[in-house]
């Protein structure tokens, strides 16, 4: 594939010879009307300097003088010739410098009328000629009529029009690869932030740095600032999945050092089955913890909005249908214009363990809200959710210990106690935080705010300078 630099060149020089190319067709025509013109009305001047110089014998008869206003038409080969011819065709006279040339000159013209044309003769000499109709008297009398006819070598003419051609040509030409040189360079100067940028790129490649550093220009800071963000996001997912894994590790140590105890210890067979299962079930709650923690991805600059009133009612229809005996009377506020900028499983946790929490707790309502507002920077967007239920509610002293992984509130509702940690989590990731109050319905009500950025920095600035 061509570069950017070769296709906008590409682009620039067919744009650059077509306008170059009209212009010296356009000029070439107009330089050669204008001289032909002037060309005419020099013929035509010699004309009327011959009208001028033509006299009456005593008998009433066009007689030319001997010497003719312009020398030129007494010298051979002079490139200037003259002809007068009666319309009856009885008189005739020829310059000096026509002798023993045929020239197919107009004859029998009206009065004032005009006649232009360029003949080549059979020896390869272009003329243009120039006739002029004239009558002698007021009366309109063949034998008073004469046609008046110059004739003019061309090859000066044709000289000048090929010098002129030559050097506008060369002119425009010249320009043409001026300019272009000149685009090359400025191409080169514009478009090196993004050979700059690729630079860098390389250099992450190949380890030498972790991010885009230069200052880029504004219509590429939107590009660099996403690219930032993403390799950004790479690095905090990778260093999740590390203490995610020595968390793992760590956690896991204590069960398998209980089971291989109780192994060693020659316990009976029913106290060794207890305690396998009681730290089988702790190991899959630490598992799936960890898993999870491991899992949230953190807000994204490049994903497409999730619409959150659809998740929300996809989890309430889902937990109607498993709570069904209880009777829930769920409701939740949700408007279209609500949108997720993250992680569509992410939003699914958040949602689905709170919601799951409530419709566990209540005796009979269940209530959600979400909504947006601005946050306190333009560029932010502050994403808030309240889950609210009808039940017993958390003490404050208590709220502390629900939020740690594996505690419940009350054992004898199911469930592994880490629904909470997970939302806390995930919120952390997010930047935001989970808060546990007093409901209007009478029970709990947990709020998670998340700061979601939605605009870019780089959009806003584009935006006040459209603006400007």
């Amino acid at each position: 594939m061509l570069s950017l630099n070769l296709r906008v060149l590409i682009a620039a020089s067919a744009i650059l010879s077509s306008f170059f190319g009209l212009a010296g067709v356009t000029l070439d025509r107009v330089y050669r009307t204008n001289a032909e013109q002037s060309l005419e009305e020099q013929l035509q001047g010699h004309i009327y300097a011959l009208i001028a110089s033509a006299g009456q014998n005593d008998k009433g008869q066009m007689v030319m003088p001997f010497a003719v206003p312009d020398v030129r038409f007494s010298h051979l080969e002079s490139g200037l010739y003259a002809q007068v011819v009666s319309n009856d065709g009885r008189w005739i006279w020829k310059s000096t410098s026509m002798r023993d040339l045929d020239i197919p000159f107009n004859d029998r013209l009206a009065r004032t009328e005009i006649n232009r044309k360029q003949v080549i003769l059979s020896s390869g000499q272009q003329l243009y000629l120039f006739s002029y109709g004239v009558g002698w008297s007021d009366v309109n009398d063949p034998h008073q009529a004469f046609t008046f006819s110059v004739a003019q070598d061309m090859a000066g003419f044709n000289g000048k029009i090929a010098d002129f051609r030559k050097s506008l040509w060369g002119t425009l030409g010249g320009v043409a690869l001026l300019l272009l040189a000149v685009q090359g360079t400025i191409l080169r100067w514009g478009l090196a932030p993004l050979k700059h940028a690729a630079e860098e790129l390389e250099g992450i490649k190949a380890g030498q740095q972790a991010r885009l550093e230069d200052e880029y220009p504004l219509e590429l800071r939107g590009l660099t600032g996403n690219i930032n963000i993403l390799l950004s996001q790479q690095q905090e997912h990778l260093e999740r999945y590390r203490r995610t894994l020595g968390d793992l590790a760590h956690s896991l140590k204590t069960p398998l050092a209980i089971l291989q105890g109780a192994v060693g210890n020659d316990s009976s067979g029913q106290m060794l089955s207890q305690v396998v299962k009681e730290q089988v079930e702790r190991m899959n709650q630490i598992t799936g913890y960890q898993l999870q923690r491991a899992a949230t991805s953190g807000w994204m600059a490049l994903a497409a909005p999730i619409n959150v009133k659809e998740v929300t009612r996809k989890v309430f229809a889902g937990l109607n249908k498993v709570y069904a005996d209880k009777h829930v009377e769920a409701s939740y506020e949700v408007a279209d214009t609500v949108e997720f900028h993250g992680d569509e499983g992410d939003l699914m946790e958040l949602i689905g363990n709170l919601v799951d929490n409530a419709y566990k707790w209540c005796h009979r309502r269940v209530k959600l809200v979400a909504k947006s507002r601005p946050g306190p920077d333009d560029h932010h967007r502050d994403f808030l959710l309240c889950v609210e239920d009808d039940g017993e509610g958390v003490a404050a002293d208590m709220v502390s210990y629900v939020m740690q992984r594996g505690r419940r509130a009350d054992s004898a509702i199911p469930g592994h106690g880490i629904g909470l940690s997970i939302v806390a989590d995930i919120a952390q990731v997010y930047g935001g935080n989970l808060e546990i109050g007093i409901s209007e319905l009478g029970g709990a009500a947990v709020n998670v705010w998340l700061p979601m950025r939605v605009v870019t920095r780089v959009e806003n600035s584009m935006a006040s300078d459209h603006a400007i």
